[in-house]
């Protein structure tokens, strides 16, 4: 069906005027011309969003979002609670109920503004994963030049084999127009993040515009999905060696899920969002979404070549004072600069890296890897997991928060997100953890817990663990030394932990982290009041009554 007879149907657009898959080339320019909104907080709603640097077209999009959107709005997202899917969705601060009735009504009057202004709208068709044995076709439309080139970098273009296309539609209608009234339309502000599986509708409204919408609605969308095949859907990356041997690895931001898999001696299959399904492993992307702030040029050359390349979008990098961004190097900027965010961002295609796996798949995986960031500094920099282990520190998803990067920070703190990236998890963390160990046990996957925080101290006291270091005992586990029949361990008393007793490249005191402190009474009281954490966070998740067992 023509596209344009397809949104008629299914939405009601009737009254605006397509841009359909435009090149990103000419989306660059579209974007600079139309996309307009707030970019200061007591800003005006018709500012310019997007800019062009030096380079021009043959260099990245600069994209700035409503300063108070500048992440997911976690507290803002929705699924709508339709009777014949409540029971199968796990509800929680970050996924709330959407009653139906509201949403009905909400989407109409959305659909009435667009058409009553004759909104201009882009429209991308793209794919929400690589293996046509899942893959979803996905519609952006949307109000921004910016967003449809997003979906350009983020999402496979050409999918093919996927059995009854049509019928597996997702849509998204993103209108940061419009403005949701709570006590009408049953949000919780004047924005929404909607997901409904009834209809396979994503509806974003209100100052909701930061670009990873548009690519995480999409993300829950397929952790939904995916189970019903009996098909693992994971917030990990992965890459293949060249012997053909798989990896995965799991972590939350600021873990090294990115930075670990780009290795230049192995293929890189995806950095953040992966499905693993009866042949092996696929991306469910085709671009990265890379942090940008504080980026070491020199350890993460890959995205610095990229920051010059065409068709891609840098969010959110304040402009240098003084100097005008025409005129400015996209390698001039700022990379430290946190006046905007934190979460500053950049958008490329999977192609700027230069060893990408063919079709962005690989076989089953040999090693799985758990990654944590532990700012205690007390959790062993690698331990040897066996299934159990694996499903409770699966379940449990710890990595921990530094101080000063949220407001009210001031010292570590511990961060536990299910499945090592709850907010997306549309299904209870058992369904995946279920997944997870019956594809572990039947591929005889190994595992390791790789701690890519500090050691000998905690955070601010000591350095971060080194890069160098941290991939010598990754390329161990990948090798399979770690569980080399004549490895020996040692069991972590607090954590009950197997820790190997070397590692090459590894100078073997720092494997012991109560050995790697100064002061071993200090070393041990920090290390269990991080046990505490994970005893409390188990006991309040009930994750006992999900079958995983008490490890720790």
């Amino acid at each position: 069906m023509d596209y344009r007879k397809a949104l008629e149907k299914k939405l009601g657009l009737n009254n605006v005027s397509y841009q359909y898959n435009l090149p990103k080339d000419v989306l660059f320019e579209e974007a600079i011309k139309h996309d307009r909104g707030r970019v200061k907080k007591d800003g005006p709603d018709d500012a310019q969003k997007a800019f062009a640097t030096r380079l021009g077209v043959d260099g990245p999009l600069i994209y700035y979002g409503d300063p108070s959107c500048t992440g997911r709005p976690v507290h803002d997202t929705f699924m709508v609670a339709w009777p014949e899917v409540e029971g199968d969705i796990w509800w929680k601060d970050n996924l709330k109920k959407f009653d139906a009735g509201k949403y009905e009504g909400l989407l109409e009057r959305v659909v009435k503004h667009v058409n009553a202004r004759e909104t201009r709208l882009y429209v991308q068709d793209v794919f929400a994963g690589a293996d046509p044995e899942y893959a979803v076709p996905y519609r952006f439309v949307g109000e921004f030049a910016t967003h449809a080139m997003f979906a350009h970098n983020m999402f496979p273009k050409d999918v093919e084999g996927i059995e009854n296309a049509e019928d597996k539609r997702w849509t998204m209608l993103n209108v940061p127009s419009f403005h949701c009234d709570p006590e009408r339309d049953g949000s919780f502000s004047r924005r929404a993040v909607i997901i409904d599986v009834r209809n396979q509708i994503c509806l974003v409204v209100g100052r909701a515009d930061y670009c990873g919408v548009v690519k995480k609605s999409m993300f829950t969308v397929l952790n939904y999905l995916l189970p019903e095949q009996n098909f693992l859907s994971m917030h990990c990356s992965g890459n293949v060696g060249k012997g053909g041997d798989a990896a995965i690895m799991f972590g939350l931001s600021g873990t090294g899920k990115t930075t670990l898999s780009a290795d230049p001696d192995r293929y890189l299959v995806g950095d953040d969002e992966l499905g693993w399904t009866e042949v092996g492993i696929s991306n469910f992307e085709d671009g990265c979404y890379a942090k940008l702030i504080d980026l070491d040029k020199e350890a993460e050359s890959v995205i610095a070549a990229a920051l010059s390349m065409p068709g891609t979008i840098i969010e959110n990098v304040p402009p240098l004072p003084g100097k005008d961004l025409a005129d400015t190097d996209p390698q001039e900027f700022d990379l430290t600069d946190k006046s905007i965010t934190e979460n500053t961002r950049f958008s490329y295609p999977l192609s700027c890296n230069p060893n990408v796996a063919e079709g962005s798949r690989g076989g089953h995986p040999e090693t799985i890897v758990l990654l944590t960031a532990d700012a205690f500094g007390t959790l062993p920099p690698v331990s040897v997991l066996d299934s159990k282990d694996v499903m409770y520190h699966f379940a449990q998803g710890f990595t921990s928060r530094l101080a000063g990067t949220e407001v009210g920070v001031t010292s570590p703190q511990a961060a536990f997100s299910s499945c090592f990236g709850a907010p997306f998890m549309a299904r209870r963390p058992a369904v995946y953890a279920k997944l997870l160990q019956e594809k572990m046990d039947k591929h005889n996957a190994r595992c390791i817990l790789l701690n890519t925080g500090w050691n000998g101290g905690a955070a601010g006291d000591v350095p971060r663990i080194s890069l160098k270091n941290t991939r010598a005992m990754l390329d161990a586990a990948l090798s399979g030394d770690l569980h080399a029949d004549d490895m020996e361990y040692s069991l972590h008393p607090i954590f009950k932990l197997r820790i190997p007793k070397s590692c090459p490249g590894v100078d073997p005191a720092m494997l012991d982290p109560e050995a790697a402190w100064p002061d071993a009474d200090a070393y041990r009281e920090s290390a269990e009041k991080l046990r505490d954490m994970f005893r409390a966070n188990f006991k309040k998740n009930n994750f006992t009554d999900f079958g995983i067992d008490e490890v720790m």
